[in-house]
């Protein structure tokens, strides 16, 4: 995609070495920006890419602030994702970790900054169609990662000002070649998977070269237009489809069977919480087999009105689903001979 009168600037992208940090860092480094990483450990993509990379802990502020100096703008991509873990692991990450990175931004002059956070922080387990960004939060979260994140986003929010403008992306399940979570742990789950509700319920998702280009797009309208400083926008495909039909598309990519069996959504949301507790009390190492949140995902309508980001940030997904599922397809192919399951 080209960005027609771009002027060249020095931009840092925290958790540059993630999925959605390092398609960023792509997206920016073939415009001609000059780009920093900060994350915890060096990864050889970035490496092989030629980006400067500084290394430190999300909770280091000192740090934070040495890779902020001299930024124009910060993409704030690092998390911890979901959907275990301890709460105070995600608050760590999620909470502290965007405080420092703002706090950073305050103290070196960093003009803007682009937070990358989730519809998680609206969701409250009931269905969500074609919804907008005045929906507010619900008064309780029934996982750890939503609830972080919606406390980070009201921080980034709270900080726009004069000083420091912000924007916060609330990009929808994003997937494609090099996807570490959405479509490996449905491969990973392919003979144990039960369709969860009717099967009727609508979602909608990110490829992740829209969900990348969509943070471009932001900071450049934030240069733009300041007056967008402390807004919320939605990140989709705007192409909602039946939830199982992705499952089954993304599991035919892998080369693998449909989904056979249901389990009432109740049902399932109720052994998820048994789980959950269980983990818990037991502390148990990974993730439970099922969680209430996950039971929500899979069986409510999650599905947002992107009107605002094609209005306000000139977004429109450029790649399709269909053409996001070839490509997905022939990335999985590539991999461990063809079988990612390996």
């Amino acid at each position: 995609m080209t960005f027609p009168g771009h002027m060249p600037e020095s931009v840092l992208v925290t958790g540059g070495g993630g999925f959605l940090g390092l398609a960023i860092v792509r997206a920016l480094a073939a415009r001609g920006d000059r780009v920093r990483s900060y994350s915890r450990s060096a990864h050889a993509d970035l490496e092989a890419l030629g980006i400067e990379q500084v290394c430190g802990d999300i909770a280091d502020l000192r740090a934070l602030e040495r890779a902020c100096t001299g930024m124009a703008a910060v993409f704030h991509t690092a998390a911890k994702p979901p959907p275990w873990g301890r709460t105070a692991d995600y608050h760590r990450t999620n909470v502290l970790g965007t405080q420092n990175v703002i706090a950073a931004c305050r103290n070196t002059r960093v003009p803007r900054l682009i937070h990358t956070s989730t519809p998680s922080v609206i969701f409250d387990g009931r269905d969500l169609e074609g919804v907008d960004e005045s929906v507010p939060y619900p008064a309780r979260h029934t996982a750890a990662y939503a609830a972080t994140k919606a406390l980070a986003e009201q921080l980034v929010i709270a900080a726009a000002d004069g000083r420091l403008g912000t924007i916060v992306l609330r990009p929808h399940e994003i997937w494609g070649p090099g996807d570490p979570h959405f479509a490996p742990r449905i491969i990973a789950r392919a003979n144990r998977l039960r369709r969860i509700g009717s099967g009727r319920n609508r979602v909608d998702t990110t490829y992740i070269d829209n969900a990348a280009v969509a943070h471009l797009l932001a900071a450049d309208a934030l240069k733009a237009n300041p007056g967008l400083s402390g807004r919320v926008y939605f990140i989709s495909q705007g192409d909602p489809i039946p939830a199982w039909d992705m499952i089954e598309a993304i599991l035919k990519a892998a080369g693998l069977g449909p989904v056979r069996g249901r389990v009432p959504h109740r049902l399932a949301w109720t052994m998820g919480l048994v789980f959950e507790k269980l983990y818990l009390w037991l502390n148990l190492a990974g993730e439970p087999p099922i969680t209430r949140f996950v039971a929500d995902a899979l069986a409510k309508a999650h599905w947002f009105d992107i009107g605002a980001a094609r209005r306000d940030l000139g977004y429109a997904p450029k790649v399709a689903t269909a053409e996001g599922l070839r490509r997905l397809e022939a990335w999985l192919k590539r991999q461990e001979g063809g079988n990612p399951r390996r």
